[in-house]
């Protein structure tokens, strides 16, 4: 279950009639301008988060919440989700992508026009991966998950989500639909979908082991990963990387091994979610088993590449 929002955006208000006439600081104006586009239906929402992954939403632990806008965890402690990547629910136009300073509790914000009067949020963030005026992809990368705010709010780092379709707060807040599914007000967890056909392991092996380390060879592990073997020529050292290529984000069991020959075998086993190693060991001049595995699919190789 996600960690409880400690405080809200801005408190519970209550509006008054001359307030009323001011600019609400909830509806931010946008930083640039978009065509308007007339369409019968919401855009194909998936959840905000990359494909695999699972989150917490819930629309009731923050006073602040006028509607039905979703705070998600995926962490079981205060900052187990800090940092974890955020992406685009939809395709569209970023309009604003800004800190919000003292105006309102959102922090660095994010919000994207798909269209026929339709909005999305992402608040709070650590980091902003886009500017104004950026065309996004549904999936694109648009921040990272954080606990930014106005001065003298204590928020534990989540993502405040919302919908919005025209304008008029907090009217214009719709309920979250997902993958064509309303969301379970008040909470649910919900396995993300977005961008899954296609999806790829943002990492390399060579990433994974270290400047200096070429791959020279590789085993697929069905079509669940691909174990490598690297070496350095600078060093002497081999390395061993598993990378998944399914369930990515979501930690599953994955290995990695090597033995150099004469030596303990070393390996890196676990519930990873995109990656197990690297696991390194010198080598120059001596014979390596190596091998890994990644969902029901196992490699283990003979003693070999004894250069």
């Amino acid at each position: 279950m996600g960690f409880v929002l400690l405080a809200g955006l801005i408190g519970g208000q209550t509006a008054s009639a001359a307030s009323t006439l001011a600019p609400d600081p909830n509806d931010p104006p946008n930083q640039v301008k978009v065509p308007e586009v007339s369409t019968l239906a919401a855009p194909s929402f998936q959840l905000p988060f990359p494909c695999g992954q699972s989150w917490t939403g819930n629309s009731s632990n923050s006073s602040a919440h006028q509607s039905y806008e979703i705070d998600f965890n995926r962490g079981s402690t205060a900052d187990a989700d800090l940092g974890d990547t955020v992406v685009a629910a939809a395709a569209g136009t970023v309009v604003i992508s800004a800190h919000q300073g003292s105006t309102n509790g959102y922090g660095n914000l994010v919000k994207i026009d798909h269209g026929g009067g339709w909005a999305t949020y992402y608040a709070h963030l650590n980091v902003r991966s886009v500017s104004a005026g950026a065309q996004v992809k549904q999936g694109q990368k648009v921040g990272t998950v954080g606990n930014t705010s106005k001065p003298g709010n204590n928020i534990s780092p989540h993502l405040h989500y919302e919908v919005r379709e025209g304008d008029g707060y907090p009217g214009n807040i719709r309920k979250a639909v997902f993958g064509g599914t309303t969301f379970g007000y008040p909470t649910q967890t919900l396995t993300s979908k977005n961008s899954c056909s296609g999806s790829t392991n943002p990492h390399t092996p060579e990433e994974v082991c270290g400047a200096g380390y070429k791959v020279i060879d590789s085993a697929a592990l069905g079509t669940a990963g691909t174990v490598y073997l690297l070496y350095n020529s600078g060093n002497g050292y081999n390395c061993v990387a598993t990378l998944k290529k399914t369930s990515l984000g979501t930690a599953t069991a994955t290995s990695a091994y090597l033995e150099v020959q004469g030596k303990a075998r070393v390996t890196d086993s676990g519930n990873f979610a995109y990656y197990a190693g690297p696991v390194r060991a010198a080598a120059a001049d001596k014979c390596v088993k190596w091998g890994g595995k990644a969902g029901s699919s196992a490699y283990d190789s003979p003693f070999e590449h004894c250069g």
